[in-house]
């Protein structure tokens, strides 16, 4: 538990020197955010009814997304997740990021409207309000799109509090921003589970109490590295939202909302993805060194493997999983498991955990820019702080999964 413990003061630490304001942190939130992480890893890891409820939630999520597949198979056919015309030659060959995952956004963006226009989601965001605020120092708003990060993508969650974000702190933006790096959603955890089968036991389950405990280390290391106060109940941020007529109504307002979106989530996916390239393909040209070329994973491993052996990975075993850890910074999480599943006889069990919660997390370019994209589109008029804090939020997502990691190395049996 030293160990643990020791680990996770040195990834807050590392956070408070990269902090905007070391005077204003609320210490209170930061104390909150680490003991409600260890408190729900020792219940979700402990106690089987816990995280039987967390998956009963997880189900939701699910229903939701497998409805937004009939509709994106029914307008877009095969490409949308209907039946294939034809045998996938590679797992996952079938997966269109485009039309399978991102639509998502539109029916969030419609079910959120429908919501607020019924007065559902203001008396929820009260309700996390009551809680969080007592207990971590949070507003209604922020509490709510932390929470149900732990099920939904980084944009479909930020959605849901919509008319709250133009009036939020900087500091409380950020920490919604940095939830979402922390976690995966709901709809990728079979996928991630089924590339650890073997690996670990009960591997669902471990991907889905990786992003439960993520969350809390997300909004505490989010507190360190851009701090705010204790804001304001959120409801008086429902000012500034036009009321829709009808449910109906609410319904047709919240899909065309959706639209720019999604755009916006698209265009910016695109560049972020060839801006990558582009970068290995320059760095390439200065010629091979260590044994292979130059690439942005390579550069980007180095950094983690002091920070892997902090978290409790044995020294011998830090350079995999810090290339690990850079394939998932640099391309996705995806890619990274899907490697992992490979090198089992190259890690030994209580590693294989460790890099299974730091691991679970969107804190990647790719993610960014789909971040940076949907934010944009939502409050365009805070975009130029979105896009300040985008680094930062990849940096603080990161090290919310590596403690994370460092608690279910000792947690974990």
């Amino acid at each position: 538990m030293g160990h643990a413990l020791a680990g996770e003061a040195g990834l807050l630490g590392l956070a408070f020197l990269v902090s905007e304001d070391r005077r204003a942190i609320p210490w209170r939130t930061v104390a909150a955010g680490v003991a409600l992480q260890w408190a729900l890893a020792l219940l979700l890891t402990r106690l089987p009814p816990a995280i039987a409820a967390v998956l009963l939630v997880n189900r939701a999520a699910d229903a939701v997304q497998a409805a937004t597949l009939r509709g994106t198979g029914f307008v877009f056919g095969y490409l949308g997740g209907g039946r294939l015309p034809f045998q996938p030659t590679a797992p996952g060959a079938g997966f269109i990021l485009a039309f399978q995952a991102l639509p998502l956004v539109i029916v969030i963006s419609a079910l959120a409207a429908l919501l607020f226009h019924w007065g559902v989601l203001q008396r929820i965001t009260a309700g996390f309000a009551f809680v969080l605020r007592r207990t971590m120092g949070l507003s209604g708003a922020l509490a709510l799109g932390a929470a149900v990060h732990v099920f939904v993508g980084m944009i479909e969650a930020p959605l849901l509090v919509r008319p709250y974000l133009a009036r939020m702190a900087r500091g409380e933006l950020f920490a919604l921003m940095s939830c979402g790096m922390a976690g995966v959603a709901g709809t990728v955890m079979v996928i991630y589970a089924d590339f650890l089968h073997g690996l670990v036991g009960h591997p669902l389950g471990q991907i889905l109490t990786a992003s439960v405990i993520s969350t809390p280390a997300a909004v505490a290391v989010a507190a360190v590295m851009v701090p705010f106060a204790p804001g304001a109940d959120a409801a008086t941020a429902q000012l500034g939202e036009a009321r829709a007529g009808s449910a109906l109504d609410a319904l047709v307002r919240g899909t065309l909302a959706g639209i720019p979106i999604l755009v916006g989530i698209v265009a910016v996916l695109i560049v972020a993805v060839a801006l990558v390239a582009l970068a290995n393909h320059a760095l390439a040209l200065a010629g091979a060194w260590g044994g292979g070329p130059i690439t942005l994973q390579r550069l980007f491993a180095y950094p983690f493997r002091p920070l892997l052996w902090l978290i409790g990975v044995p020294w011998r075993e830090t350079e995999a999983a810090a290339g690990l850890m850079a394939t998932k910074t640099v391309l996705n999480e995806f890619v990274a498991y899907r490697a992992l599943a490979g090198m089992g006889g190259v890690f030994d069990p209580r590693t294989r955990v460790i890099l299974t919660y730091s691991l679970c997390g969107f804190a990647n370019f790719g993610s960014l820019g789909i971040m940076l994209g949907g934010l944009g589109a939502m409050v365009p008029e805070r975009r130029d702080e979105v896009v300040a804090l985008g680094l930062r939020a990849i940096l603080s997502g990161t090290l919310a999964t590596c403690m994370s990691g460092a608690v279910a190395g000792w947690v974990v049996r």
